[in-house]
């Protein structure tokens, strides 16, 4: 994840890529091994994503759009309620039963939360912002995204300067943990 382009195109781009592997995830039988890799490499990128939002896209939307505080605190209850919901899957195997209900309510979860931002907060930036200070937003966006945690972490901090401070250091610990592990490659 990294398409260049202002923060609004990064990270729609980035809602499609998760779309796509919900779809591939649906596509599959109950119980089938690669609904476990294909769900990995969704929370891996759902949680880059979340962090990379949560340091740049919601304090611009605090400071760029009327009712911006309220709608931003909305936006991280949403991601907070997701990340809760990865962090009971990251132990669950496709083969076990609750894998299926959690898999389901993260994917309503999210497809929820993208057609908000896009259908709501992205159009309010996009008419607040100006475009330099959008495409200033991708760059930080990208970056973020580069040191950003793969795992879910529902108790670390959502809010600057504190989440930007320690989530390259998590991500750091958690990109160790999946390269050991080979977490979301496949076998």
């Amino acid at each position: 994840m990294g398409h260049g382009g202002n923060v609004i195109d990064e990270l729609t781009t980035d809602h499609r890529e998760v779309e796509e592997l919900f779809g591939r995830i649906e596509a599959l039988p109950p119980g089938h091994k690669d609904r476990k890799l294909y769900a990995d490499q969704a929370t891996i990128e759902l949680i880059r994503h979340s962090v990379a939002e949560e340091a740049y896209l919601y304090p611009a939307v605090r400071e760029h759009v009327a009712g911006g505080g309220a709608l931003a605190d909305k936006e991280l209850e949403d991601h907070a309620q997701a990340e809760q919901i990865m962090k009971d899957l990251e132990s669950r195997g496709a083969d076990d039963a609750e894998f299926d209900r959690l898999i389901g309510m993260l994917m309503s979860e999210i497809r929820e939360h993208v057609a908000d931002e896009e259908g709501n907060l992205f159009p309010r930036l996009r008419e607040a912002c100006p475009a330099r200070a959008l495409d200033e937003l991708g760059d930080k966006v990208r970056q973020a995204k580069k040191t950003a945690p793969t795992r879910p972490h529902p108790s670390a901090p959502d809010k600057p300067p504190m989440n930007k401070l320690l989530a390259p250091g998590a991500g750091m610990v958690d990109r160790a943990r999946d390269a050991l592990s080979g977490r979301g490659r496949p076998g």
